[in-house]
């Protein structure tokens, strides 16, 4: 049997050992962490989420694409008769102007043949005349007259004739430009087949570019055009001036052509380019990121912060970027939208602001 004295020593050691336990450091933190959680289960925490302030800005409805840069006007020249090379009038990579005569082809023969046909018009000539005086006086019959006549026709036809082909003797800049590498010499006989220069105009160029069909009701004449070549940092402008009227059954898109200006001659033609179509451009468009939309049955919406709650708004979208989408209803400017925990948020829930995007 415990006498009373050991009991009360057993009950002095207990209250002792719950003091330390009671004051002990890692103790104190177990108890308070406990609390803090029943605090939490309350219900009295607020979700930390993250904003986008909505602001007007410049927005443009682009199409990208790749292209290929022309002269505004090219050529390959060539001679439209057979004959060896007489003379050369130009100088490779030098400018030249319409008309300006490039090369000569021999014709000996050809005016050696003009000269006989000349001493035959004159004789038709004279024959002509003789009838025709007889022939008024009634002295021969209209069909003596006509004879003649046709005979002085023909010889004229025949002097048109072989002055076509000693024209073609001459190749002539058809328009104003920058010749190319020569691929004859003088002396070289040439063909219909032989390449003799190439010639380019170059103060302008055009950009052949494709964009797919459901642009095809969407491009228009009139329309910019951005685009880079490689190896230069500037970006060019231009501006479309012909559609193809249909589109291509093989690849599904349209072809498009633009002219952009080119006076210090740096666009070669021939040149790859990275195009950019910008088919409309708005100026005060309300953009917001793409993770604050929210599509559901009803359509879409997004989640507005207001006074330390989120409030839902429902919401029309337009032009689409690579990270950013348009919204043309159900937002103000300046309102500040949500873009972090949107599935966790419900309207009217209570919510706490701990970042803000500005654009």
């Amino acid at each position: 049997m415990m006498t009373k004295g050991l009991r009360n020593s057993l009950i002095l050691l207990v209250v002792l050992v719950a003091i330390v336990l009671v004051t002990s450091p890692p103790v104190r933190r177990l108890l308070t962490g406990a609390d803090q959680e029943q605090s939490m289960s309350g219900g009295n925490q607020r979700l930390p989420i993250s904003g986008f302030v909505v602001r007007p800005s410049v927005v443009r409805n682009t199409v990208t694409s790749t292209g290929t840069v022309n002269a505004n006007e090219a050529v390959e020249l060539r001679s439209e008769i057979t004959g060896m090379v007489e003379k050369i009038h130009f100088k490779e990579g030098t400018r030249v102007r319409k008309g300006d005569l490039l090369l000569k082809i021999n014709d000996d023969e050809l005016q050696a043949q003009l000269f006989t046909l000349n001493s035959e018009l004159k004789l038709a000539q004279d024959k002509e005349r003789r009838r025709k005086q007889l022939y008024d006086k009634r002295t021969i019959s209209p069909e003596d007259y006509e004879t003649a006549l046709n005979e002085l026709n023909a010889i004229k036809g025949e002097v048109q004739l072989i002055t076509a082909r000693i024209k073609k003797t001459e190749i002539r800049a058809p328009f104003h430009g920058v010749i190319g590498l020569r691929f004859v010499s003088a002396g070289s006989y040439v063909s219909p087949l032989t390449r003799i220069a190439s010639l380019q105009d170059t103060r302008s160029v055009k950009v052949d570019f494709s964009v797919p069909e459901r642009y095809a009701t969407t491009v228009r004449a009139g329309q910019t055009i951005q685009f880079r070549l490689s190896g230069l940092e500037e970006v060019f402008e231009g501006t479309i001036f012909a559609v193809e009227p249909k589109i291509d059954p093989s690849t599904r898109m349209v072809l498009l052509r633009a002219r952009c200006g080119n006076e210090g001659g740096r666009i070669m033609p021939g040149a790859f380019a990275e195009v950019e179509l910008i088919l409309e451009e708005l100026e005060d468009a309300i953009m917001i990121p793409t993770e604050a939309l929210v599509p559901d049955l009803q359509g879409q919406k997004v989640f507005v912060y207001q006074e330390g709650v989120a409030r839902e708004r429902r919401v029309e979208t337009g032009i689409r970027t690579e990270n950013r989408i348009q919204l043309t209803e159900g937002v103000q400017p300046f309102d500040t939208v949500i873009t972090s925990g949107i599935l966790q948020i419900v309207s009217g829930m209570p919510v706490e602001l701990s970042a803000v995007e500005e654009p």
